[in-house]
C-alpha cells in the first residue's frame, strides 16, 4: 500500500487580504485534503495558529461581523517611537477570544512563523515557546508596529524576506507544498464582489444581519474620534500646503510600498523554490488595510483553492 502523502500548507502574508486564508482551509477541509505542517508569515502566522487551535469558524464569524473602523479599534495607538501601533495587548485579546491555545505545543498540527532580524535582515524560523510573542513577531508590520526582542534580536514581520515561506515549508516531513500567495496582482472579474467607494454600502445596512463583536462605548468613541480627527486633519494640511487632497496618505503609502516589495520578492523567490501548488487568489483590487471586503475576500480564498482541487489530488 502507498505511503499516504503529507502536506504543508503555507499561508503569505498581506494584511487585510489574509482573510483569504480563511476561505483557503475552509475549501481545503469541505475537499478532505489533510493538513499536516502549516508554515506562516504575518497574517498568514494568526490565521495558521487560529485555525490549528480550533477556532477558524469562531475567527470567521467575528470578521464578518467587523468593518473597517470597528477593526482599527482594536489597536492601541501610541506616540511614535518604533511604531505608531502597540499590538500587544489587542492582539491577545484579538487571538485569545477565538482559541485557549497559548503555546506552540498547545496546537493539533505543527506551525512555523517567519519573522526578520531587524538588524542583519536575517529570516528567523519560530516554532516553539509562546505563540502570542512570535505572533507579535512575524506581524510587526514596519512603521505601524514596534519590533519585537526575542532572545537578543529585534523581530519585525517575516514578510520583509520571505513573503511566501516555501523553502521552510520544503524543510519538513511533508510530499507536497501547497502556497496561498496574498500579493499577485490579479483582480477578480466578479465586480459584484468588490464595490468601489461609491457603492460601498454603509456598514451597518452591510452588517445589520450579523452579531456584532463585544466592543464598549468608550471605545466607539476613540475609533471614531481618530477617523473623523485623521479626516479632518489630512484636509487641513492639504489647504495649508497647497497640495492634492486626493495624495495617498502615509497609511497607504506605506502599506503600499511593502505590497509592491513584497510582490517582488515572491515572485524572485517563487522562480528560485516554486511551491508544488500556488493558490492566487483575485485580490488585486483589495488594499492591504482594506478591511470592509471581509466576505469577498475570504470567497476569493475559497474559489481559488477550489479551482487547484484536481491538481491537488493528482499530487496526492
Amino acid at each position: 500500500m502507498d505511503r499516504v502523502k503529507k502536506v504543508a500548507l503555507v499561508l503569505g502574508s498581506g494584511s487585510s487580504r489574509g482573510w483569504a486564508h480563511i476561505g483557503a482551509i475552509e475549501a481545503l477541509l469541505e475537499e478532505k485534503i489533510p493538513i499536516d505542517f502549516i508554515v506562516g508569515c504575518s497574517v498568514g502566522s494568526y490565521i495558521a495558529a487560529i485555525y490549528a487551535g480550533n477556532g477558524l469558524q469562531n475567527l470567521k464569524e467575528f470578521v464578518l461581523s467587523m468593518d473597517g473602523k470597528k477593526m482599527f479599534s482594536y489597536f492601541d495607538i501610541v506616540v511614535p517611537h518604533s511604531g505608531l501601533l502597540n499590538g500587544t495587548k489587542k492582539l491577545k485579546e484579538l487571538f485569545s477570544m477565538h482559541t485557549s491555545a497559548t503555546l506552540f505545543s498547545d496546537l493539533f498540527i505543527p506551525v512555523m512563523m517567519v519573522a526578520t532580524d531587524i538588524d542583519t535582515g536575517d529570516k528567523v524560523v519560530l516554532k516553539s515557546g509562546e505563540l502570542m510573542e512570535a505572533l507579535r513577531a512575524t506581524m510587526s508590520y514596519p512603521g505601524l508596529f514596534a519590533p519585537v526582542r526575542i532572545k537578543d534580536r529585534w523581530l519585525v514581520d517575516g514578510g520583509l524576506v520571505d513573503p511566501i515561506p516555501v523553502g521552510i515549508a520544503r524543510a519538513t516531513e511533508a510530499d507536497i507544498v501547497i502556497a496561498v500567495d496574498l500579493n499577485s496582482g490579479v483582480v477578480s472579474h466578479n465586480k459584484s464582489h468588490c464595490p468601489s467607494e461609491p457603492e460601498k454600502q454603509k456598514p451597518e445596512e452591510q452588517k445589520k444581519d450579523l452579531p456584532q463583536a463585544p466592543r464598549g462605548e468608550l471605545a466607539r468613541k476613540i475609533s471614531d474620534f481618530y477617523t473623523n480627527a485623521g479626516t479632518s486633519l489630512k484636509k487641513k494640511m492639504s489647504d495649508f500646503l497647497g497640495t492634492d487632497p486626493t495624495m495617498p496618505d502615509i497609511m497607504e503609502t506605506l502599506t503600499n510600498s511593502i505590497g509592491i516589495m513584497q510582490d517582488r520578492i515572491t515572485r524572485i523567490n517563487i522562480a528560485v523554490d516554486p511551491p508544488d501548488i500556488l493558490i492566487q487568489p483575485r485580490l488585486g483590487a483589495t488594499k492591504m488595510m482594506d478591511f470592509d471586503h471581509v466576505a469577498h475576500v475570504i470567497e476569493e480564498g475559497y474559489i481559488s483553492v477550489k479551482e487547484k482541487i484536481e491538481d491537488i489530488r493528482a499530487l496526492l
